[in-house]
Formats: C-alpha cells, structure tokens, sequence
C-alpha cells in the first residue's frame, strides 16, 4: 500500500533547482548535489523534497556527503521510515515468488529497483547477505527494521552485512568490519540451475557471487559446445554450466583464492576442469598469437568504465578481449561475451563486437542479447538499474 499523505511540516524541506524536479518528473529518483539547495537537513534524514515555488514533490533519503544528494522514496509523504522498509521488502519477496525459478540463490532487494535506496540483499540457500550504502539506511532503526523483516519472512540460518570501506568513506559513515549479525553461521551449499556452489559469506567479491548472471550461466551452456574457454572465470560459474555440454573446459583468472573455490565447486559436482592463474589480455594475446583454437570462449571482465572518464579505455579494452577471442574460434564457435559497465551502453557494446568482427574478417550473428537475472529488475526510469549486457554469438569463419 502507498503511504498515507501526511503534514509535511513534520519533516525537514530541501528545494531542488528546476533542472532536479525535471528529473524526479520524468521519473528518475536521484538528484545530485549541484541541484540542491544547500546542505537543510542533517545525514540520512527523512526530507520532503519541493521545488522552487516550493511545490511538495514526495519524500526522499538525504545525504550530506554523497553527490547524489536526494534518492526519492515516494511521491507521497512518509513519516514511518522503519515501517516502510518493512512494506517494501515484503514486496520485492514477493516479486522474487514470481519471478525466480531454479535456484536458492537470489537477489531480494535490489536498492533503487526495489524502492530501497542503498540496501542490498542476496540470499544464499539458508544465509542472507546484506549490504548498506546510505546514511538513512546505516540509521539503526532502519536496520533493525530491515534485518527483524528479512529473518521473519524468509527464516535464514544467519544474515551477514558485507562492508563495502570505500562506500563507507564515501558516506562518511564509520568505519566497521564484514561480520555476522544474526545467527552463527557464515557458510553453506547453494545451487543454480541444479549447479551446485560452495559460499563463504565473509569472502569473495560483491556479495559472495554474481548471481545477476545466473540465466545467462544456463543460455550459454545451451548453445557451448567442445572445446571451452572460460576468461575471468572467478569461482568457476560459466566454467561449471559449460562443463555439462563441453569435451574440455579451461577457466582463467588472475586470482589464485577465486580459482582454489572453483576447484572444490568442481568436485561439488564432479567436474573435470583445468585452471589456469594468469592476466587475461596477456593470456589471450599469447593464445592467439600461437593459433590456439577453441570452440567456445566465455569472456566475462570486470567493469572496465567505472565512469564516464574511464569510457574510452574501457571500450578499447572490450575491443582487444573480442578480438583476440575471435581470432581463437573454430568455424560455427561460440562467444559468450559480457560487460558489467553501465557506462558502456548495449549499442556501443554491440558495434565493439562488430568492429573486432570485421578487424578479424569473422561473420558473426548473434544468437541471444541478455541482460541481468530478473531478480535484479530494471527501473525503466532509472537506467543505472540496467548494467549487464550478455551477448551470445555464433562465428563463422
């Protein structure tokens, strides 16, 4: 249910420049710095937001310390933070009843896709793992509310926070360690499309795994075939659910504690698998410049563009990964190639595709354009909700 509309004389006013209402108009949520007038609230606090003529547009999380300044809440006023929580984390549950299918690991709140600024909650089999990147949802009594919501509703072992210090620093929120902070137990088994994984809650990047890739494991495991290459492998995912169609897979990463976990989710599930420790772009440029061939090849980076800054060398890098990946592949071969940068748009990301393509005198079509897993929704009118972009292609020679 909406909030009820209240007095708005109970909550502090910030007033955003034409520029930011414009925005909250056309739907987005967020509303940097630079269109807020001054710092009128203290860090965290619960804000309605007006505009010049001093219009109500709804109510928002305030922080003082981050460049996005406002992240809208509703365009009502709310007054019961606490209870609002509640609501909607009740509701992206829900949402995930629908839409999740194959899997005990899942996303559950997925920030502003789930109406939840800066609170993060991915569910491993019995464990959760929470993470919070806001003021107004480090406030104790939003956490509690959060943390009492998600152990009613979903009865985990144990919830552990994963701490992001740089976030933190960035929030000017204190300083703390990962840890438990309900139960006792920060271990378990979780399985995605009846691939089996083992989940250390306190270790590993992000939350413990990409679980937004979780679909895409399975698309590409329908159309892989032979001889496999899977490129910044990390714990052995796309490596895992390639196994099953593949005469040899070979995954690669440069770090020897991701490739340790993706041995023993190998021998989870009884799969030979050759792992190699190594830097990808100097992997793939000795591969390539030897005439090794494959017949599918996974390439699955890290972001490259960070912002907007780092957009031109991150698009350079997309480009050399492709095209030493097309240089390796067998006549009818697979590519499974993604980019996790929001800054690197679908268009762009395809015509880098295409331009490796004609440097390497490929055909190439594409069999499938993915995205994330439905478990982390896309707000249409906030794009930095979509992130991932999957490609799967078929190469000709």
């Amino acid at each position: 249910m909406p909030p009820k509309p209240a007095s708005v004389s109970l909550l502090p006013t910030v007033k955003v420049s034409p520029r930011g209402a414009d925005r909250l108009k056309q739907g987005h949520v967020w509303v940097y710095r630079s269109d807020v007038a001054g710092d009128a609230a203290a860090p965290g606090a619960l804000v309605a937001v007006a505009d010049q003529r001093g219009k109500i547009l709804g109510t928002a999380l305030y922080s003082s310390s981050s460049q996005i300044a406002i992240r809208m809440l509703s365009s009502q006023v709310v007054e019961n933070l606490p209870g609002l929580v509640r609501e909607r984390i009740q509701a992206a549950i829900a949402y995930r009843e629908r839409v999740v299918r194959d899997t005990d690991a899942y996303r559950v709140v997925f920030s502003e896709a789930d109406f939840l600024p800066g609170l993060i909650v991915d569910r491993y089999n019995d464990l959760l793992s929470l993470q919070v990147l806001t003021q107004a949802m480090d406030a104790e009594p939003v956490r509690q509310a959060a943390v009492s919501e998600l152990s009613d509703r979903l009865k985990p072992a144990a919830i552990v926070e994963r701490v992001d210090p740089r976030v933190r620093e960035l929030e000017q929120l204190p300083q703390k360690n990962s840890g438990l902070i309900h139960g006792d137990k920060s271990s378990t088994v979780f399985t995605m499309n009846e691939v089996r994984f083992q989940y250390q809650a306190l270790e590993g990047q992000k939350t413990g795994a990409f679980l937004d890739q979780r679909e895409n494991y399975a698309a590409a495991a329908q159309h892989a075939h032979g001889e496999a290459l899977d490129v910044f492998c990390y714990q052995g995912g796309f490596s895992l659910h390639l196994a099953k169609n593949c005469s040899k897979v070979t995954g690669v990463d440069s770090s020897m504690p991701a490739l340790e976990m993706a041995e023993q989710n190998a021998g989870l599930n009884g799969r030979d698998i050759e792992w190699i420790e190594a830097n990808a772009f100097d992997l793939l440029k000795d591969y390539s410049s030897a005439g090794r061939q494959y017949d599918t090849i996974v390439l699955d980076p890290p972001a490259f563009a960070k912002s907007k800054k780092t957009l031109e060398t991150a698009i350079r890098g997309y480009k050399e990964l492709n095209l030493r990946a097309l240089k390796m592949l067998r006549h009818g071969g697979i590519l499974v190639t993604c980019s996790c940068s929001y800054h690197v748009s679908e268009t762009e990301f395809v015509e880098i595709l295409a331009s490796a393509a004609r440097d390497t005198h490929k055909s190439v079509r594409i069999l499938e354009k993915r995205g994330q897993a439905k478990d982390h929704p896309v707000l249409l009118t906030v794009p930095e909700t979509s992130y991932l972009k999957c490609l799967i292609a078929y190469v000709n020679n």
